[in-house]
C-alpha cells in the first residue's frame, strides 16, 4: 500500500486522510500559498485546526511547514534541485 503522503495533490479530493490530516494540510497549504487571497490563514482555516491540535502541535505543524517553505525558497533561488550536491 502507498504511504499517504504519496496523495498529496490534490489531497482535498480524495478518502485516504483523517479530518486532523485534512486540518493540518489546509494549514500548510493556506501557509505556503500566501499570495492566493488576502487573509492567508483565514480564522475557519485555523479554527479547523486547532479543534484538533494543541498550541503545542499547532506550533510544531507551523515550524515544519515553515522550515520546508525556506528550503523550497532557497533552492527554487539557486536553482538548487531536491536532493542534489553541492559540490
Amino acid at each position: 500500500m502507498a504511504m499517504k503522503s504519496s496523495y498529496t495533490t490534490p489531497w482535498d479530493t480524495i478518502p485516504y486522510f483523517t479530518d486532523a490530516e485534512r486540518a493540518a494540510l489546509a494549514l500548510g497549504e493556506a501557509m505556503t500559498r500566501l499570495a492566493d487571497r488576502p487573509d492567508a490563514v483565514s480564522d475557519e482555516i485555523w479554527n479547523e485546526a486547532a479543534k484538533y491540535y494543541d498550541e503545542k502541535a499547532l506550533s510544531a505543524l507551523i515550524i515544519s511547514v515553515a522550515v520546508d517553505n525556506v528550503w523550497n525558497r532557497l533552492n527554487a533561488t539557486v536553482r538548487q534541485p531536491a536532493g542534489a550536491s553541492w559540490s
